[in-house]
């Protein structure tokens, strides 16, 4: 082994912070002085949260405050408080004897209930987030009339028979208040049906008419205030028809709880009305339903002490055409033409583009010029960003000004819009895994914005996967978090926790949100709750901390402008396979963010004091507007790096007719200008490098390695994260970074010094060996340069050894945990160790003991507060298999006790101490030895040093591994029932439930001793 010493006091091991406020208060910026905890222990700021559902405010108090401190015993930050409602009333009413108008969302039963949720995490120091509506948040209850409530827009067409003309009532008259009335001539028309679109989803028909652009007329101003109109369409000479597009504009009265009274007595017994989204009156409309039903001076207090942000889910209101009354006048004043005559160009695929994928509309019209009118679609969906853009702004406003709070959103996807162009305007930005796919590119379009705006938070909420309530793992959840960590996000909110009391009509286990459709319903009536998954939210807390202790550094911008941004995420929106390959970061971002404030150029870095970008990509796939050329340029003028990748980019067409006339001169002067560049597709790399513009963090492995690299702003710790997507594999990073490397175990939360490592040519070189899905969070802090307390520096490891650990008394003293094996070539100059001793053999565990918790329904099943009815069994194994592979247990879901002992020392070969190795952890383990509760385990590569707890002759091991609850749920799926209802995926889906889980701890445990070697400096 080779060694050369680093100067470093020991002190520095310790990171050293400084308290400050409790909260963020309005302060959304990565520098926002806050109480972040410790590396060890963060605070309750920076810990994951859950999703926390409410069924309505006719739950027991005790019941809530019980749920919320369960969460905080776990290791969790607070929850989201949400009151459900059956998903809006979506999956059913309210369950016989319950009454939605009493216990709806702002009624007094619901603010003693919210109250009661801010006292428990006042009380517990946690922090609360909460939805500004009941349900995914969309809206508040209302006086229908209210004209901040979901505006739609309805189009009603007729077909004007060739050289004919047109005396009558307008189609559609009294279908909404009039908007406009619509004319052209029609060049040819075809139905369609059972066409299939790039996301995949299937329409069964619609009528597709083909429009000449320069007949189109507004006829708005000839219809008489009855409705009628006459109109005269000249003669040709093809026998071509006309045809008519009124327009009509109505409040659509949608709900986002749906409930209706014979007698509307007060403003609750209609339920809650989905808003505007698409103007501030919307957001007006829910301000004051908060200001008049729910923020007395004892909320606002609360709030003020133990509030964080006011949230709302993802957009899923419905619609005929996405619409606001003050769309066209938004319009004008943003394009200098008026919308009026384009309209019939709208009434397709504008609505809720995800959840309505299959009903687009029933005519799609088109134009006859080259682009068939994609610009003034186009523009249409720019003047949407901007109404949308009113209505965050507005409400984010209020929560700052009005809560002392901040505003988080799951901003624009859904919508027929960028969604790069809005994320900005919430204090935290939120996705989701569910939509996102974990598509790690997909979460980098989402969080370049929010990073280059300065958000000290991009929110996630986490875990929620079709069809797998009560199956969901562990290791898929942090596999997911991982994903999207690499993607640019660093909070989590956890899908979700259930109320855990009893509710009307309702058995054990519980009141199941979404009725068992999605994951997860994490409770303590899961048995992993108590018995493993504090270890894993302890790393997904320490991975926070990591994430927004500092500013996320980003190598390369990739220019991304989208019409509508694609919900599904499914196609690739460049080749950047050799910059991932190489290890270079990279964002996408929207011209739409080209004038956020950090978008400047200084030293030929784009956003310095953010993302600190080092070039621009611009694929050929993308699609550039013309006012982004001139910053682009300006940009470039500036120093700053602009690559064209793979040719010429595509023009992102606009109503305004000339302005592709001078796309191509613009394109030209671009390229003309210096520090723009042209590569061939898979060249970037090569370019960056040619410019001498190499990755914070160069990856050399033979897997695939995505990386983060977060810059301290005051702790003094940068910290680079590391997640292997793939098979296991092995390489080396090198950082750009002159401080000294230390691992930051997120498990343990302990910090060791980088022994493995070397300087070459400026940059830090580590060799790591990744599992599949395994990650490595390694800390860059500042050097002391103390001679007298130096610390070693290994050029070349064995791979005999297993772990390392510093003297107690000198930073200089290394013992090295050395295993059994074939002898390493070490070169080098300064060190030079050789083992004395030969370790014994490694050695499998066999004849485990099982003892079988199992957790069934309790007798009484109307019972719904019970955990479970716990009984145990015992089984024999020669081997560690599946539950459903064991006698006995099968269906059967619970805790499972794996004891086992072994003899210590071994009887040939030398050890001092041994590590014990677990196969990969699929939902969690805890370990003891000799009933010694041992630190928590990576889930992915699960060994850990036994030799402080082991003693001569017999030693116990004992395996705590809970399962999920499926197996046995499923085995008594027909007697579960939910408000009333049996569970809605055995209508939805009659055919048969999802199948067996493989539960348990299975594969092999192996024992590996070990010798200690001294190594001194």
């Amino acid at each position: 082994m080779v060694f050369i010493p680093q100067f470093l006091s020991r002190t520095a091991l310790l990171l050293s912070f400084t308290v400050h406020l409790a909260r963020a208060y309005t302060n959304d910026q990565i520098a926002a002085k806050i109480d972040k905890g410790t590396f060890q222990s963060p605070s309750a700021l920076l810990r994951p949260r859950f999703r926390y559902w409410v069924p309505d405010s006719s739950v027991e108090e005790t019941a809530v405050r019980h749920d919320i401190e369960s969460a905080a015993a776990i290791g969790a930050g607070g929850v989201e408080f949400l009151p459900f409602y059956n998903s809006g009333g979506v999956l059913g009413g309210a369950p016989p004897g319950d009454d939605w108008s009493k216990n709806g969302f702002g009624t007094p039963a619901s603010n003693r209930i919210f109250q009661a949720a801010l006292e428990t995490h006042r009380d517990a120091g946690l922090v609360m987030d909460f939805a500004i509506g009941p349900n995914q948040g969309q809206g508040v209850p209302a006086n229908p009339n209210d004209e901040g409530l979901q505006w739609d827009l309805i189009p009603v067409s007729e077909a004007i028979a060739a050289n004919d003309s047109f005396h009558g009532i307008i189609p559609g008259w009294g279908s909404g208040d009039f908007l406009a009335l619509v004319s052209a001539e029609m060049v040819s028309s075809e139905n369609i049906k059972n066409t299939s679109f790039s996301s995949g989803t299937r329409v069964a028909s619609y009528s597709r008419l083909i429009l000449k652009e320069n007949t189109l007329a507004d006829r708005t101003s000839e219809v008489s205030p009855g409705g009628h109109v006459s109109l005269a369409f000249p003669p040709n000479l093809h026998s071509t028809r006309y045809r008519l597009f009124a327009f009509y504009q109505r409040l659509t009265h949608a709900k986002n709880l749906e409930l209706s009274k014979n007698q509307s007595k007060t403003v609750f017994d209609n339920g809650s009305y989905n808003v505007d989204h698409f103007s501030a009156r919307g957001a007006e409309t829910v301000i004051k339903f908060w200001e008049e039903h729910i923020l007395n001076e004892n909320m606002k207090s609360l709030l003020t002490e133990a509030g964080n942000y006011a949230w709302e889910d993802s957009v899923e209101i419905k619609s005929n055409t996405s619409w606001t009354p003050s769309l066209p006048s938004v319009f004008k004043e943003k394009y200098g033409y008026s919308l009026i005559k384009y309209l019939p160009l709208i009434i397709f695929g504008n609505n809720n583009i995800a959840i309505q994928q299959s009903e687009p509309g029933a005519i799609e019209c088109l134009l006859d010029n080259p682009d068939q009118g994609v610009g003034f679609v186009n523009d249409y969906r720019g003047a949407l960003v901007e109404g949308y853009g009113q209505y965050l702004k507005t409400l984010t406003a209020w929560v700052e000004s009005s809560l002392s709070l901040q505003m988080s959103a799951q901003v624009s996807y859904n919508l027929p819009m960028d969604m790069e162009a809005n994320i900005p305007f919430v204090n935290a930005p939120e996705c989701e895994s569910l939509g996102f796919v974990d598509n790690i590119d997909a979460y980098r379009q989402f969080s370049g914005p929010a990073v280059l705006a300065g958000k000290r938070v991009i929110s996630n909420e986490m875990g929620a996967v079709s069809m797998e309530a009560f199956r969901y793992m562990i290791s898929h959840l942090l596999w997911s978090i991982n994903s999207a960590v690499v993607g640019g996000v660093n909070q989590f909110i956890i899908h979700g926790q259930p109320y855990s009391g009893k509710y009307w009509s309702t058995t054990w286990p519980g009141y199941t949100a979404f009725s068992y459709f999605y994951s997860e319903m994490w409770s303590d009536k899961q048995p992993a709750w108590n018995h493993g998954f504090s270890n894993a939210l302890g790393y997904i807390s320490r991975l926070q901390y990591s994430q927004q202790t500092g500013k996320l550094r980003t190598d390369v911008a990739v220019y991304n402008k989208q019409s509508a941004t694609d919900f599904a995420f499914a196609s690739s929106l460049a080749n950047l396979t050799d910059i991932i390959h190489d290890g270079y970061s990279y964002s996408y971002i929207s011209p739409d963010n080209f004038d956020l404030p950090h978008a400047y150029v200084r030293q030929g870095i784009l956003a310095p004091d953010g993302p600190a970008y080092k070039s621009l990509v611009i694929p050929n796939t993308a699609n550039v507007t013309l006012d982004s050329i001139n910053k682009l340029r300006t940009f470039a003028e500036s120093g700053f790096p602009v690559i064209l990748s793979g040719g010429d980019p595509s023009y992102y067409m606009t109503g305004a007719a000339s302005e592709k006339g001078n796309f191509a001169r613009a394109i030209a002067l671009l390229k003309e200008t210096d520090n723009v560049y042209s590569a061939a597709n898979g060249e970037i790399a090569n370019q960056l490098s040619s410019l001498s513009l190499d990755p914070q963090i160069r990856v050399q492995s033979n897997g695939t390695w995505y990386t983060t690299w977060r810059e301290s702003l005051n702790e003094h710790m940068d910290f680079a994260f590391i997640f292997n997507a793939g098979e296991a594999s092995s390489g080396h990073i090198e950082v750009s970074s002159d401080k000294r490397p230390y691992v930051c175990n997120m498990w343990t939360g302990d910090i060791t010094p980088v022994i493995n490592y070397h300087n070459a040519n400026g940059k830090i070189v580590i060799p790591l060996r990744l599992e599949s899905n395994q990650t490595a969070l390694i800390g860059f802090n500042g050097e002391i340069r103390d001679r007298s307390n130096s610390i070693l520096q290994g050029v070349q490891v064995p791979s005999t050894v297993l772990g390392y650990k510093y003297s107690a008394t000198s930073s200089q003293l290394v013992d090295l945990h050395v295993a059994a094996g074939g002898p390493d070539t070490l070169g080098g100059k300064n060190h030079s160790a050789f083992w004395a001793r030969k370790a014994a053999s490694s050695f499998p565990i066999t004849n485990w003991s099982l003892t079988a918790e199992h957790w069934a329904a309790p007798t009484n099943i109307s019972d719904a507060s019970l955990v479970a009815s716990k009984y145990n069994t015992t089984h024999q194994l020669s081997s560690l298999v599946s539950w459903t592979e064991i006698p006995g247990l099968a269906n059967s879901s619970g805790v499972g006790y794996y004891s086992a002992s072994f003899n210590w020392p071994p009887r040939t070969g030398s050890a001092d101490g041994a590590y014990v190795i677990f196969p990969k952890i699929t939902h969690a383990l805890c370990l003891r030895i000799n009933g010694n509760d041992l630190p928590a385990l990576d889930y992915n590569a699960p060994s850990i040093d036994i030799g402080p707890y082991i003693k001569q002759g017999q030693n116990e091991i004992l395996a705590i591994v809970p399962t999920t609850m499926w197996n046995y749920l499923r085995s008594i799926f027909d007697q579960i029932e939910m408000s009333g209802l049996p569970p809605l995926i055995t209508i939805a889906y009659p055919g048969p439930l999802p199948g067996l889980v493989q539960n348990g701890l299975r594969g092999t445990v192996q024992i590996v001793p070990y010798v200690k070697t001294v190594v001194a400096a």
